[in-house]
């Protein structure tokens, strides 16, 4: 009898020229990777997410979303954001229901519990999942 292991490879995810030109642009406050690990697609972001970057959050979370094939689901790690404005949350939330739309359930990552807290004050609870880690997020059943 033989033994095999099945280990989960996330592999890159293409972006768009645009996209990556802006991401690594040195005056960006904006940093993120993007992943593929079977059928999730991963955002691992930090630095801060404002109105001055809403454009290149918007088209990253666009891109990363569109790239998900149901079920998914599409993990948009937070964990290193140092800020993040409402306009983001508004991307996040607008991303869901084209997600949920399709079959895919957007599953947001973080620790810090005034995520959960603004998520709760924004109404944003039945369309935002939130999580502690990325592992949590992709054991998670899909609703």
């Amino acid at each position: 009898m033989s033994l095999v292991i099945a280990e989960s490879v996330a592999t890159p995810l293409a972006l768009s020229t645009r996209l990556v030109y802006e991401l690594g642009d040195p005056r960006s406050t904006l940093r993120a990777t993007t992943d593929r690990n079977g059928e999730a697609v991963l955002i691992h972001t930090g630095g801060e997410i404002d109105a001055c970057n809403e454009d290149t959050w918007r088209q990253l979370v666009g891109e990363a979303a569109a790239s998900t094939t149901p079920p998914g689901p599409f993990i948009v790690d937070i964990t290193e954001v140092d800020f993040m404005g409402c306009c983001a949350f508004a991307v996040l939330a607008d991303a869901a229901e084209r997600c949920r739309r399709r079959g895919i359930e957007l599953r947001l990552v973080s620790r810090q519990q005034i995520v959960s807290r603004i998520v709760s004050a924004c109404g944003l609870r039945g369309v935002l999942s939130t999580y502690p880690t990325v592992d949590a997020a992709l054991a998670a059943r899909t609703r």
